[in-house]
């Protein structure tokens, strides 16, 4: 057993592990401008970060009026997601030595996202990160994706550990929220810094409103070490 006892740190991908937002957001705007929106702007984008890929179809087609189906563009923004991704994303370096580091510890670790399992196959065959997570929870595993929580509560299942011995690391307020839900901690290290005030953050365990530029992987794992005491 690692040095973090019966701990499992499950991992939210896009925005998280990997800087896939902006590849996220190319993809979308592309996808609404052949679906009659062609001013979709990185603000707009702002707003969705942390909502699944699934839901955020539903939601455009609310907002916007789109007459397409939510399958439809979900389709047309995976197709161009792919492309890009498969093209370059990347990683978080403290985020990846986090990752090196409890895999030597033989910690149970786990990647839970709203992406499709073709999007994150992509990222994490083209990042390496694929070797270093062995469990991948996608949108189309659970029926509901976060605020819901249900992605983190199939990823407890399938590393076999009880929700409170999972410790969730996320960079949206909705996915800080379904770790909440799920009854597991919370290292928050927000993406969009601005949005660090937002309620579902309070619930967060450790908030680092720096965001990635505050996270360090070694204190992260410190944390980790004492929060093991504590399960």
């Amino acid at each position: 057993m690692s040095d973090l006892g019966a701990l499992a740190v499950i991992f939210d991908l896009d925005g998280t592990l990997v800087d896939s937002e902006p590849n996220y957001y190319e993809a979308s705007r592309l996808a609404l401008a052949e679906h009659g929106m062609p001013d979709y702007t990185w603000a707009d984008h702002q707003s969705y970060v942390g909502i699944g890929t699934r839901e955020t179809a539903v939601l455009w087609r609310e907002r916007y009026g789109l007459r397409a189906p939510a399958a439809v563009l979900l389709a047309a923004t995976d197709r161009h997601y792919l492309e890009l991704a498969r093209a370059r994303t990347p990683v978080y370096p403290e985020m990846r030595t986090l990752l090196e580091l409890l895999t030597a510890q033989g910690a149970p670790t786990a990647v839970a996202s709203g992406s499709t399992p073709e999007a994150m196959d992509a990222v994490l065959t083209g990042t390496g990160l694929k070797d270093l997570v062995p469990v991948a929870v996608s949108a189309v595993d659970v029926p509901r994706g976060k605020p819901a929580p249900d992605t983190f509560l199939e990823a407890a299942r399938r590393l076999g550990a009880e929700p409170g011995d999972c410790v969730v690391l996320e960079d949206a307020a909705p996915g800080a929220a379904a770790a909440h839900a799920a009854g597991m901690r919370c290292i928050a290290v927000p993406y969009v810094t601005e949005q660090a005030d937002d309620p579902a953050f309070e619930t967060a365990s450790l908030l680092l409103r720096g965001g990635q530029k505050e996270f360090t992987a070694r204190s992260a794992y410190a944390w980790l070490r004492r929060t093991a005491r504590d399960v």
